[in-house]
């Protein structure tokens, strides 16, 4: 029975070590099935997922950005019982070698490990046998070790939000909240030469490849929502590839080019966390109609601009959209996010333009920014 227990706990801890270095340490996707972390994540989201809809609209974006950063605990502390349990398990294989004023028994061996994994030092309980000193002295390096890389994991996952959302706040001024295609080239409208929109699309191809390192390395920055409600990592994400293929759609130059470029940096992470979340694409209904087409031609003919002469825009459109719609509504669905338009249904103020104190000049300035286009 011993050496039963003895191995469930030597293939434990093998698991939980295995598990932490492939999700802090190791910089690179993993495509393991069996893993730690992949179940945790997979039996906690879905059901706290489930819950939100129960609660009202207003609370429900602040419930689901609970999760992102309360999981991360919840994973540090899962790692940490079963390296305790697994210690516990082998000092009670390797038999009478505990000092303690009670019956020795697997409650006491897990307690020792407990004050050694997290170098309390009580004495109450101590090792007698080599075997169990040595136990010991292994579990309390594993212990600091394990401080250690909590240490420095924190501010490297919220460093990688910062990055993440620094550049979805620029998009809120330059697309609307939420931003939406027609939106971010009806205000670039001023930019005939399409250079300044050639630079911002450059701006997004590197966020789009920034958002895939980081997100590979650590799938659970997808779970951490934006500052608003109307803003989400996905829904920017989307914005740019809805704006990249309506450019190479309808636009030639070297604007085109780099719409070429963003479009396909932005796909790539797309697809390749699609594969990390598991969520296969799947036929869905098409975000942009034949009318909501129109009503896109429209908007950009009031700033003045205007697709390809000849035709075959919406076809090479819908095409492009083919690519990589159907990932995005998978993950969209998967993590709980609305996508944004590809036009804005009502006219609202910016992020920006809103104010819990100055209602009745925030509608003045909207007002005015519909007739003018002006911000302030």
């Amino acid at each position: 029975m011993r050496w039963i227990v003895g191995a469930a706990g030597l293939a434990l801890l093998a698991t939980v070590l295995w598990d932490a270095f492939e999700t802090i340490v190791l910089p690179r996707r993993v495509s393991g099935r069996l893993r730690l972390t992949k179940f945790f994540y997979r039996v906690t989201w879905r059901p706290w997922r489930s819950l939100a809809p129960l609660l009202p609209r207003r609370r429900r974006d602040a419930f689901l950005s609970f999760y992102g950063p309360l999981s991360l605990l919840l994973l540090l502390g899962l790692w940490a019982a079963g390296i305790v349990l697994a210690f516990g398990m082998l000092q009670w294989t390797a038999g009478l070698g505990l000092a303690a004023a009670a019956a020795p028994r697997l409650g006491t061996d897990v307690y020792l490990s407990g004050t050694t994994f997290f170098t309390l030092g009580l004495g109450d309980v101590v090792p007698r046998t080599a075997v169990a000193r040595v136990l010991t002295v292994v579990e309390a390096g594993i212990g600091f070790a394990f401080l250690a890389i909590v240490i420095g994991y924190f501010p490297v996952i919220y460093q990688a939000f910062s990055r993440r959302e620094v550049m979805i706040t620029l998009l809120d001024a330059r697309a609307g909240s939420p931003p939406t295609a027609s939106e971010l080239l009806w205000r670039s409208r001023w930019d005939r030469s399409g250079e300044a929109l050639a630079a911002l699309l450059a701006e997004w191809e590197r966020w789009a490849a920034d958002l895939l390192e980081s997100h590979l390395s650590y799938p659970a920055l997808a779970y951490f929502r934006s500052q608003h409600y109307n803003q989400s990592w996905l829904g920017a994400l989307t914005t740019i590839l809805d704006t990249s293929a309506l450019v190479m759609a309808g636009r030639e130059g070297g604007c085109a080019r780099q719409a070429e470029l963003t479009f396909a940096m932005a796909r790539h992470a797309v697809v390749d966390l699609a594969q990390v979340f598991h969520t296969p694409p799947r036929d869905v209904a098409p975000r942009l109609s034949e009318a909501e087409f129109g009503r896109l031609e429209a908007r950009l003919a009031e700033g003045g601009l205007r697709l390809r002469e000849g035709g075959g825009t919406a076809a090479r459109l819908a095409e492009l959209r083919t690519m990589y719609e159907p990932y995005v509504a998978a993950l969209a669905r998967f993590l709980a996010v609305t996508l944004p338009p590809w036009v804005r249904e009502v006219e609202r103020p910016d992020n920006w333009q809103t104010s819990a104190w100055e209602a009745p000049r925030r509608a003045g300035h909207q007002e005015r920014y519909r007739e003018t286009g002006e911000h302030f």
